[in-house]
């Protein structure tokens, strides 16, 4: 009955920390892809700015030529 009890005792042991371990590998690929995120963000937010000043610039040209849109 003891090494019944001993071997069901080390199974949840041992299933516990496979769980643990994937738990940390999952957290571990959940920051990488909020890392990846955070990157596309910050573009999407930098191209947003250039498009902005294109526009600008382009209307500063239009006025200086005196093109009409």
């Amino acid at each position: 009955m003891s090494y019944e009890l001993a071997g069901i005792l080390l199974t949840v042991v041992i299933q516990g920390l496979y769980v643990a371990y994937k738990m940390g590998r999952f957290e571990e690929k959940l920051n990488n892809l909020s890392k990846k995120q955070d990157k596309h963000n910050n573009l999407i937010e930098r191209m947003v700015r250039v498009e902005d000043s294109t526009k600008s610039a382009h209307k500063r040209i239009n006025d200086l030529t005196g093109v009409k849109e």
